[in-house]
């Protein structure tokens, strides 16, 4: 099979865990496929023990969203060390890795910075790596390498063999999930720490802006008027680049701009408006959460705590049956519920008849009272 080209995706519209399932979702079914990951426009924010709440999906997460929206099933996967992941990869037609960008050489992030990134590896030891992005070591550009299986005999690896689904690409339509946003907010304004608080901003609102574009392109694509979210899309740029240079300037010493979060919230509010469906003829502002926009809510909590999409759990999938599922998730799952739906759950409710399944929490969720 051949190597698939690193320039068949939208590269600027993703992150790095995302790029590389994209370019192989573009290699099984053709140009554009790779789109489906804007197909819902998201907000869902996961808190972090210890650190500020984040848009950015697990890696859990990123291969649950590549069954259900690229057509894309992980066969085998393994955590692999040093010359494991030649052997792991011997007699698969290509691989997806990921693994610390630190330790990766063609990547800016070499030997400067740890984190998370993926890339394709195919049999001759050719790796596709399709992220493109500007950082303060250089520009990440899509590209491929021939390397030595010395150079990427790395510390630790999570490698995958993805195939695709015998029912091929998903069919999707535009839509946007609705989930409150005070909590994480509320966190970022609060911090005292306010070099690490604008630091994260940094990240957060570049994730939120490469996404509002990428489903701005499958709108595009799937025939959704368009035209009018240039300027929308300009005013996520612009916050994203208000946010670096105030990150500059706190380091200096400096203040913030006083408007950075509420900024953000206002943002957030006016997605709601500019992407939302003019058929539905729906007021996401006014009225409680109730029915399936609750269903819909409570499902996205539960999905991001729990590495499973949302589809799953409102089919009744029961949260034990999961092998992330443990006590610890369960309280995650009713804090966050807590803060981002707006409710205080009684605890006479909580026994565990009550707390296995996306329609348990909405019923306990919907006697409090459920905030919109």
């Amino acid at each position: 099979m051949a190597t698939p080209s690193p320039e068949s995706v939208h590269a600027d519209l993703m992150d790095c865990v995302q790029t590389n399932l994209a370019v192989l979702a573009d290699h099984h079914y053709g140009p554009d496929a790779h789109l489906n990951l804007g197909a819902q426009l998201n907000f869902h924010w996961r808190h972090r023990p210890g650190d500020l709440p984040t848009v950015e999906p697990t890696l859990a997460e990123q291969i649950a969203t590549a069954e259900d929206v690229l057509g894309l099933v992980a066969r085998d996967r393994a955590t692999v060390t040093g010359p494991e992941l030649f052997e792991w990869s011997s007699g698969r037609d290509l691989v997806y890795v990921v693994a610390d960008a630190y330790e990766l050489p063609w990547a800016p992030y070499h030997g400067h910075q740890h984190m998370e990134h993926s890339f394709l590896l195919a049999p001759d030891c050719t790796v596709v790596d399709a992220y493109a992005n500007e950082t303060p070591w250089g520009t990440a550009t899509p590209g491929k390498w021939k390397l030595s299986p010395e150079q990427l005999c790395l510390p630790k690896a999570e490698v995958f063999h993805f195939e695709p689904t015998f029912t091929g690409l998903p069919r999707l339509t535009p839509s946007i999930n609705d989930v409150a946003v005070d909590g994480y907010l509320a966190a970022y304004e609060r911090n005292p720490n306010r070099t690490r608080a604008v630091e994260r901003l940094t990240l957060e609102t570049w994730l939120l802006t490469r996404s509002r574009k990428l489903h701005a392109k499958f709108r595009r694509l799937n025939g959704r008027p368009a035209d009018d979210l240039a300027g929308h899309l300009r005013a996520w740029d612009s916050l994203s680049e208000q946010t670096y240079l105030a990150y500059r300037r706190v380091l200096r010493g400096r203040d913030e701009p006083p408007w950075l979060v509420s900024r953000l919230g206002e943002m957030l509010a006016a997605d709601r408006v500019v992407f939302a469906e003019p058929s539905t003829g729906q007021d996401v502002h006014s009225g409680p959460l109730i029915g399936e926009a609750l269903r819909r809510a409570v499902a996205a909590i539960a999905g991001a705590v729990l590495g499973v999409t949302e589809a799953k759990l409102l089919n009744g999938l029961e949260f034990t049956a999961l092998p992330r599922f443990s006590s610890f998730r369960l309280v995650e799952i009713l804090e966050r519920l807590e803060d981002e739906l707006g409710v205080e759950l009684d605890p006479a409710d909580l026994v565990p008849e009550n707390l296995h399944r996306v329609d348990d929490l909405c019923r306990i969720a919907k006697q409090t009272g459920v905030r919109a």
